[in-house]
């Protein structure tokens, strides 16, 4: 039997989105945390800063680098990220285990400052993300997984958190963090994960402040 289009099967002879390329790293990713819906502001923080520092590169050069990225910014605590100082920079401009861009690593810090000012003011960065789940954008074919590369909800967050100062947030960095954290489900038809990830963003409880 053929696939579909954007599905490739591996030697287990499940079909699985095209993405991951069978590569081990991605494999895993793809099917047991990529469209999983997460609730922690920790875990949400994380994800918004590695999607920015993937920027211009792979996900899989980030994916390898995740904990190194952990243990250098402090398992991501938003509060502790906040009191990063210019010593801290250096630091992790040193640190050849993750990405050594400056202006990213500023922004992850300045990103945990913003952070800090939403807590107070929402109570819960996961819930104020949640509030911006798109209505009925999962996608189903290769088609519109390939071509929809930017989700009106996310460039509309994307907008507003850059207005608040957020930096490497465009709204393509948002809609991967979208499709990352289960605000849809990007698995297509056809792939092992899709029902699991349909099941779990049904039974999920949304965040609320």
């Amino acid at each position: 039997m053929s696939l579909a289009p954007g599905l490739i099967d591996l030697p287990d002879g499940r079909p699985r989105c095209w993405w991951h390329q069978g590569l081990p790293d991605y494999v895993t990713y793809h099917d047991t945390e990529w469209g999983r819906p997460i609730a922690d502001d920790t875990r949400l923080f994380e994800k918004i800063c590695l999607e920015g520092f993937q920027s211009g590169l792979s996900w899989l050069t980030i994916l390898r680098k995740r904990e190194n990225f952990r243990a250098a910014f402090r398992g991501f605590d938003i509060a502790t990220v906040a009191r990063f100082d210019e010593a801290d920079v250096a630091r992790l401009l040193a640190d050849q285990g993750i990405v050594r861009h400056r202006g990213k690593i500023e922004a992850a810090i300045s990103n945990a400052r913003c952070a800090e000012t939403m807590l107070e003011r929402e109570g819960s960065l996961a819930a104020y993300i949640w509030r911006h789940e798109p209505d009925n954008a999962d996608a189903l074919d290769y088609e519109t997984a390939t071509t929809r590369t930017i989700l009106p909800e996310a460039a509309a967050l994307s907008k507003t958190l850059r207005k608040a100062g957020w930096r490497f947030v465009g709204p393509t960095t948002v809609t991967a963090m979208f499709q990352a954290a289960g605000l849809v489900n990007d698995h297509l038809e056809g792939c092992i994960c899709r029902e699991a990830v349909s099941k779990a963003r049904a039974e999920f409880v949304r965040p609320r402040a």
